[in-house]
Order: structure tokens, then sequence, then C-alpha cells
């Protein structure tokens, strides 16, 4: 009989994209996967085009903030979260699976209380440095805590916390350099740089760069991923050795293939492909008026010599470029310092530790 395993987890791509990169293996292994998210969600998207059986449950929101309006809404949604534990429950009590693995997300959280009510084993997959309070909630109900950053096994529960790294997407392997030149239209005789700034773009980021093109176009060919409706028309500043593209999905393993150096914003799963591919890369993360996580990803790479930290707040087209030659310069000190890291492509220790834990 095939064992069965509930993958939750949602709200952002962040909270998906690694439960994805897990079926592949999971497949091969002939579980049975299913879904619990919340309805017209990123998760709901991604888990019927990967062909999963797709659960919704109710999601009430915690908000840190004490204001009036936000005690408000703590209050209407505690409703909603007991309708959303309640309806964890009787999914899974329906499945009967062996284990859940979470991934985070305020949907998560019901889904793993609701597990633990059953006495179904829970598996949790942290990928930020500091966790997020939907997992802090759901620690004390799991067995496992797997980690991306060696800092967070000091915030998990004693005894739980595992460094595996963040499961990779297989196809983030698969690049060929020759086909990413061909697409950019590059040749072999320059070094390339690869700029990205997160899945919607990064104003702040395209455009310092293109204030710093006309000096980086003297020693690389560049390749900028700009977001979907950020590409400007360049029409006599246009140059062979750049190109815009608003999105790529199926093409990105090439493109990150040809990269001799790459500039990123520095959200844990890009973070972490990085590493796993070994691409030197100077990383500018959202400030701290977002959760400030990213800023504390940074920081642990640029700790571990896995690549160079730049505060958007010092961003020029001068310092822009400087860092850039710096980093390729040191490019083989990089690569080596990323080599012996002790995280990598999670997904074989994340097998390993669910099959060990279904027994």
């Amino acid at each position: 009989m095939n064992k069965k395993i509930v993958l939750t987890g949602g709200g952002t791509a962040g909270h998906v994209t690694p439960n994805m990169a897990l079926l592949p293996a999971l497949q091969k292994l002939d579980f049975e996967v299913h879904y619990i998210g919340s309805a017209g969600s990123i998760e709901a998207e991604l888990a019927r085009d990967a062909g999963l059986p797709f659960y919704e449950i109710s999601v009430g929101k915690l908000r840190r903030s004490l204001s009036p309006a936000s005690i408000a809404k703590n209050l209407r949604d505690q409703v909603e979260f007991m309708k959303g534990i309640r309806d964890a429950r009787r999914i899974l009590k329906e499945l009967r699976p062996n284990i859940v693995f979470s991934k985070g997300g305020f949907v998560s959280v019901p889904v793993v209380i609701a597990a633990r009510m059953l006495g179904i084993k829970t598996i949790i997959h942290e990928s930020d440095i500091t966790p997020g309070l939907a997992n802090k909630i759901s620690f004390p109900f799991a067995e496992r805590v797997c980690v991306s950053f060696p800092e967070t096994l000091n915030r998990v529960p004693r005894n739980k916390g595992i460094l595996t790294g963040t499961p990779l997407r297989p196809e983030i392997f698969s690049g060929d350099k020759t086909a990413g030149l061909k697409l950019a239209g590059f040749t072999e005789n320059k070094p390339v740089l690869l700029v990205m700034g997160g899945s919607s773009g990064s104003l702040t980021i395209n455009e310092t760069l293109r204030e710093a093109l006309p000096e980086l176009l003297k020693d690389y060919q560049v390749a900028h991923i700009v977001g979907k409706g950020n590409a400007v028309e360049l029409g006599e500043a246009s140059h062979p050795a750049y190109v815009q593209f608003e999105y790529l999905k199926g093409d990105l393993p090439h493109i990150l293939a040809a990269a001799d150096v790459v500039i990123s914003r520095a959200g844990a799963n890009a973070i972490q492909e990085l590493l796993a591919l070994r691409k030197p890369s100077l990383l500018i993360p959202l400030s701290k008026a977002s959760r400030g996580d990213q800023v504390q990803n940074a920081r642990s790479f640029a700790r571990n010599g896995f690549a160079v930290v730049l505060s958007e707040d010092d961003l020029t087209p001068e310092c822009l470029v400087s860092e850039i030659n710096n980093i390729y310069a040191e490019r083989d000190i990089l690569h080596e310092k990323m080599s012996r890291a002790k995280q990598s492509n999670a997904c074989d220790e994340i097998i390993k530790l669910i099959l060990s834990t279904v027994g």
C-alpha cells in the first residue's frame, strides 16, 4: 500500500515552490501526494498545475500590531482560524496521511494543529534565518524543523532543528551555458552579468543598473530580468551586449548557467539556488521596512563568504560597478567557499527525514 503525504504552506511562492521541489522524489517513491491550502491562492494554482488533489480550508491571519484596527481584525480572524482547524481535521481524518510536510504561511497552522490532534506526524521547513510567525506557532506541534541557515538552529525548539538547506526545483540544475548565451544573443568572449530583482522586479535596481550600463558594458555582457511591465525602450542606447527579459521561467536555468556574476535580491529560495549553483553574487536585500528577513539572509551569506552584500541605501551606479568588478576578480575564492557549504539542495536530506519519520 502506497504511503500518503500531505503538503501544506502558502501565501507566497516562497511557501510553495519548495514543496513542489520535493514532488518528483516523492512520486518516484510512490507516495500519494495531496495538498491543503487556501482558495484562490498561489498554492491552489501551483498544486493543481502539478496535478495534485487540492483541498481548501479557511484561513485566519494573526497581526503583530496592537492597533485597535489590528486587534479587531485578529478577533474576527480567530473565527476563520478555528474553522480552518475543523476543515483541516476533517480532510486529514478522511485522507489519513502518514505524514504532513509544512512550508509555512498562515494556511499551514490549522493543518499542523489538526495533524497533531489526529496523531499524524509533521515536519516543518523554515527558509529564512528568523522564523515567520506562522512557523513559530506551529513548532510545538511538529516532530522536526528543517532550516536553511545555521543561525536558525538557535531559534527553533531544542532537539527539533536540523540544517538541510532549501528544497530546490530540479530544473534549476538543467541549465546549458551554450543555450543561455544563444538566448541572450551573447558571445563567449566576455563575462556575463545576470541581474534579477525578485519575482516582480526592482525599480531601484533596474534604474541604477541602467545608469551604470555605459561603464559595465565595457567589460561585461548584461542579461537583465526587469520584471513584468518594467522593460523600457532603449532606442539609440540599445547595445548588443545588453538584453532585457520581463520574466524567465523555463529558460532561467540556461541564463543562470551562462552567468559569471549574479546581482539578486536576497529571498531565501533565490539565494539558496545561487549557492547550489556556485554563482558568485552581489545581494541587494529588501530593506528592514519589509519583514527584514532578506537583510539577515544576505548577512549570513556574507559572513560565510558565499556572497557580497550591498545595502539598497548605498546603491549608486559607481558603487554597483565597483562591487561587480571586485566580485568578478574574486570569483574563484567565492566559488571555493560555496563548494564547502554544509547546506545545498535539501531534497535528498528532507526525503530521508520523511522516510525515517514515517518508519
